[in-house]
């Protein structure tokens, strides 16, 4: 059982720790790279002309993620977020990423 000074100090640990991170909010936009097709798009475009809509020339389906996260600093945040769609969001092989970066 935890002494009331040691629950105390693991207390004073997580206020230090919430003052010390920075909130940021990551908007991730994930599109499929030029090269490859998208049916997808492509079936959104013949679905639009069909409900009469005109002059559209191409329509490419993507994703758009919100990130969430506490890092020390903007730098560390944009790392992170690099790392999160290097390894999961992105398949690197087929899409391309970017983002935008607010502390929130």
């Amino acid at each position: 059982m935890l002494l009331y000074h040691e629950i105390r100090l693991i207390d004073l640990m997580l206020v230090f720790c919430y003052y010390i991170f920075a909130m940021f909010k990551a908007e991730v936009k994930i599109t499929l790279k030029k090269t490859v097709s998208d049916p997808q798009g492509l079936t959104v475009k013949h679905a639009l002309e069909a409900l009469n809509f005109s002059g559209i020339e191409q329509v490419r389906m993507g994703k758009f993620i919100t990130v969430e996260l506490k890092a020390k600093d903007q730098d560390k945040a944009k790392d992170e977020v690099q790392n999160m769609c290097q390894k999961l969001l992105a398949n690197p092989i087929i899409e391309d990423f970017s983002f935008e970066l607010k502390e929130v």
